[in-house]
């Protein structure tokens, strides 16, 4: 077996349907004693249910968290934390909310407790991304990784089935590039198996019934895995290239991880053969990986083709200019030729042939 190096983070995982009744518990063991509750505006009931549920403990709610974290959004939360006294922050909702909480705790250090209604999987990493000046900036800090995570699948329940497929597609990627990251290991090999594998269960079991319970239970299980493998590893060029289209042209986080995936997966293809081939046996298909993610997202509902998200076909050039600016460690090098057409096809929702 080849050297590795596994680092395991500690945050504390609550993991089961009812769980976030023991979040009053949770932020007690923090030592905490006033709470900010961030959401989006779309997610404000949910705030307002953990505020009722904290009772005292809850400093207030803010609910301006939205995709990308612009820089001005993050400074007027860290304003109303220290303002109201609040000690830590809870984020309740998808990977826009814990963004939120990140940039909170960047800054000022408070604890984060997360309860993820997404499959976003950011809970589990210590990466954040803050956008300033049409620009989206990523890094890594150990300071944002959330305290705490409540797991609770009856909180996903009402995920609309579109919303759900793409940020389990969205999760998904997080464990595909994991297998061909430069440090990648055993340990995040097989979870990054697991994590692809239970999604794989879990998004046709949601189109077929959204309410299916062992369905959002696997799907959330999946995506905590999957965020865990994010966190472990180097992020490549699906990854950098998905963070160029969200930040630089607005596009939505997950419909965008769905798109591009099965294309960056074919641009690697050649170069890491049989870490491609263990997405599409996780997936337990026979096809490339590429085309077997594709096909579980087309095949659930979801959009395959950037034009169908607000792309503009006059932005590749500059999608494909900033891509190239920032090289970064990718089986196969950036080319530039490649890496358009690769932009062109994901623009159109090709099937990818490989």
């Amino acid at each position: 077996m080849n050297s590795f190096v596994y680092i395991g983070r500690p945050a504390r995982v609550i993991f089961g349907a009812g769980s976030l009744a023991q979040l009053g518990a949770e932020i007690e063991a923090l030592g905490a004693r006033k709470a900010l509750i961030l959401s989006t505006p779309e997610q404000r009931a949910s705030a307002e249910r953990v505020a009722d549920l904290l009772g005292a403990r809850a400093a207030g709610v803010f609910d301006r968290a939205v995709m990308h974290v612009p820089i001005e959004t993050a400074r007027e939360a860290r304003e109303l934390a220290a303002r109201l006294g609040a000690d830590c922050a809870v984020a309740i909702g998808g990977g826009s909310t814990v963004g939120l909480g990140k940039a909170i705790a960047l800054d000022s250090g408070l604890p984060i407790v997360a309860i993820p209604t997404t499959y976003a999987g950011s809970e589990m990493t210590t990466i954040f991304g803050i956008t300033e000046g049409g620009m989206k900036k990523t890094g890594r800090d150990e300071r944002v990784l959330p305290r705490t995570v409540i797991y609770d699948p009856e909180l996903t329940l009402t995920l609309p089935v579109k919303m759900s497929v793409t940020s389990g597609m969205n999760a998904i990627a997080h464990a595909a590039e994991g297998f061909y990251s430069v440090n990648v290991n055993p340990i995040v090999a097989l979870m990054a198996q697991e994590g692809i594998a239970a999604l794989g269960r879990a998004l046709p079991a949601i189109r077929r019934s959204p309410q299916d319970a062992q369905g959002r239970s696997d799907a959330l299980y999946g995506a905590w895995l999957c965020g865990t493998v994010l966190a472990s590893v180097d992020m490549a060029l699906h990854h950098k290239l998905c963070h160029t289209l969200g930040g630089s042209f607005n596009l939505p986080h997950a419909e965008t991880h769905t798109i591009v995936l099965p294309h960056a997966l074919a641009y690697n293809a050649a170069a890491a053969p049989e870490a491609v081939q263990r997405v599409a046996t996780a997936l337990g298909q026979r096809s490339s990986g590429a085309q077997a993610v594709y096909d579980l997202a087309k095949d659930n509902g979801a959009p395959v083709a950037l034009r169908e998200i607000g792309m503009q076909e006059a932005d590749l050039d500059k999608a494909c200019e900033i891509a190239m600016s920032n090289q970064y460690p990718n089986p196969r090098p950036l080319e530039r030729t490649a890496l358009r057409q690769l932009l062109q096809d994901a623009f159109e929702g090709v099937r990818p042939v490989s």
